[in-house]
């Protein structure tokens, strides 16, 4: 049978995609999705036990990633009472993707019954005071991509219309994260489509729009979440200054080696986080 398109019919490519998974893990119903940013796997061996790990491409609608430092598999991890679904890396705009192809993962956790997702990323920083491998909750966004994954008709069954975005980055999931960590600040994240780092001028306009973080992905992604009415914890890791700002010169190696060298403790912030949901 053929996979629904999550380009024309999202609905129906995510309850494919979550029942495929459900079948393929054992797991008739993962409570909390984990979406890894680059260089944040090693966090995922910090969330509990693995029980199951396949590609996903085996759940239909899901291209590989073609970008260093992202995965293209998803685990079903049991910690304690909880099964929580991580997507080993995620596809990106300036892959050449649909922003529904994008946005088709988190789409699909909801399906497979997440009550709670978590985004994460690695990110440059603009606050000052902001340092290489310093986390830092997502509060608020800019989507400068020129996209969304609402466009065209709605599906009423994903939700919304039109929907409200006051409390994307849901406030009661920042401060339970503050509770395992209290010295996690706070900062609106700006993204843009990519794949090039930004210009200095570039990072200036950002920082006169409000922005002090930016990347290239997780605002569809939490559109897509925000449209679902399914809270959300997003938390980057800054692994770079923002051009201009310093005098190196940006590279994807570099971003890598700054986030791997922090995702295990990232891992066991979103494993005590997880412990404690309700």
């Amino acid at each position: 049978m053929t996979h629904p398109d999550p380009t024309t019919h999202p609905f129906e490519a995510a309850e494919a995609s979550a029942a495929v998974l459900a079948e393929r893990t054992g797991v008739a119903r993962h409570d909390v999705a984990v979406v890894l940013g680059s260089g944040w796997k090693p966090a995922a061996d910090r969330l509990g036990e693995v029980t199951a790990e396949l590609p996903v491409t085996e759940l239909g609608g899901f291209p590989e990633s073609s970008v260093a430092g992202h995965g293209s598999t998803v685990r079903s991890i049991r910690n304690g009472d909880r099964h929580v679904l991580v997507f080993m890396g995620r596809v990106h705009l300036y892959e050449g993707h649909h922003p529904n192809v994008v946005a088709h993962g988190v789409r699909t956790a909801v399906r497979a019954g997440a009550g709670t997702v978590v985004l994460t990323n690695a990110a440059g920083g603009l606050r000052p005071g902001m340092r290489a491998g310093q986390p830092v909750l997502i509060a608020d966004h800019l989507n400068l991509t020129g996209h969304t994954p609402l466009l065209g008709p709605n599906d009423d069954r994903l939700g919304p219309r039109f929907p409200d975005m006051g409390d994307v980055y849901t406030a009661s999931l920042r401060e339970l994260a503050r509770t395992v960590e209290p010295t996690l600040e706070e900062a609106v994240y700006l993204g843009l489509l990519g794949p090039t780092y930004e210009t200095p001028a570039e990072v200036a306009m950002i920082g006169r729009l409000g922005g002090e973080l930016v990347g290239m992905s997780t605002v569809l992604e939490a559109i897509a979440v925000a449209h679902t009415g399914t809270p959300l914890l997003a938390l980057s890791l800054v692994t770079n200054l923002a051009a201009g700002l310093a005098d190196e010169v940006l590279a994807h190696d570099d971003v890598l080696a700054v986030a791997a060298a922090s995702a295990e403790r990232m891992g066991s912030l979103i494993a005590d986080l997880v412990a404690r949901l309700t």
